[in-house]
């Protein structure tokens, strides 16, 4: 198994957040795993997250987050970086995880805050702790999403462990209303002479050019046709704000879509499915499920994606399936 370069402050583009296939009787689906990975190396990633928040990691065994986690770093061969998601309240379950990946080739992990931390102090000393644990050689990308972990990490927190641990490269930017934080963190970070970390966004790309144009580096999110992050990315990479955001503005209503609390997972694997990248667009219980009025909604949009894409001659160069094939027939959605 190839190894990668480290996780630093220079990791631009898009790392996509990869979901965890599930076979329709529950199981880790290792094969669809194997044709996720393809698929998005295929679609031209930067690098690929795996047990992440929609990747279902809470969901998991120890054990098979273990395999999740060898299976993809097996798979992608050191060909581009992978974070591993290692979340949670215990320094030693964090330790553990984190230490294992690290030895099978991943490039980082990443770390959110546990429920239940109320003021900065808690916060601080929290990452303070853990960054203990991991090490100084185990590079972190600190996931910033109180929608979820109901913990709000304050602007100068932060800046505080950027101030205090090297190992801190990458901020996972998902607060929202999200916009002006991010540009806090940009100026008062340049401020006062602090390490410039790279800023990779999630929300499923909701408000990408946007943040792009905050000075985020890139995404570190999940949406079911990655390669139109890719392009939007390369895009303003390359000067292109404008066509950046003509392209990003057709997919609009489906990031949207996929982008609905509590609902969003089974959209995202709906769409995997469809393109003939998983199996079985199963999320594990307690999860979402699409009604056929769902799935009629989705075979909508796809058609008006389809539609708008040819009308205004918009591509993503690297796309490998239509947006309204069926590769494969959909089933318990």
């Amino acid at each position: 198994m190839a190894a990668t370069a480290k996780l630093n402050e220079s990791a631009r583009g898009v790392y996509i957040i990869a979901a965890t296939p599930f076979t329709d009787v529950d199981e880790v689906d290792v094969d669809s795993i194997d044709r996720l990975v393809d698929f998005y190396l295929s679609c031209g990633v930067d690098g690929i997250t795996a047990l992440g928040m929609m990747g279902e990691a809470h969901k998991l065994t120890f054990e098979e987050s273990l395999t999740v986690v060898t299976r993809v770093l097996g798979r992608v061969d050191g060909r581009v970086p992978v974070v591993v998601g290692v979340s949670n309240a215990g320094f030693g379950a964090v330790a553990h995880l984190s230490h294992y990946a690290m030895d099978r080739g991943a490039a980082g992990v990443m770390l959110a805050p546990p429920a239940g931390l109320r003021t900065d102090d808690d916060v601080y000393g929290y990452f303070a702790g853990a960054f203990e644990a991991l090490g100084a050689d185990v590079p972190v990308c600190l996931q910033d999403y109180p929608q979820s972990s109901g913990v709000y990490i304050s602007v100068s927190v932060f800046l505080r462990l950027v101030a205090d641990f090297p190992q801190l490269v990458v901020f996972k930017h998902e607060d929202w209303p999200g916009l002006g934080k991010l540009s806090r963190v940009r100026d008062e970070s340049a401020e006062r002479g602090l390490r410039r970390v790279a800023i990779l966004c999630g929300n499923g790309g909701l408000f990408f050019p946007l943040e792009l144009r905050r000075g985020a580096d890139g995404a570190m999110t999940g949406f079911a046709y990655p390669e139109m992050l890719v392009e939007v990315y390369r895009r303003f990479a390359d000067g292109d704000a404008d066509g950046a955001e003509d392209l990003f503005d057709a997919y609009l209503p489906l990031v949207r879509y996929e982008q609905q609390p509590g609902f969003g997972l089974a959209v995202r694997k709906a769409l995997l499915h469809r393109r003939g990248v998983i199996a079985s667009p199963r999320a594990r219980a307690p999860g979402p499920r699409l009604t056929q009025r769902d799935r009629e909604e989705l075979d909508i949009l796809l058609k008006r994606l389809d539609h708008r894409l040819a009308a205004e001659r918009l591509t993503a160069p690297r796309a490998t399936v239509s947006a309204a094939d069926n590769v494969m027939e959909e089933s318990g959605a």
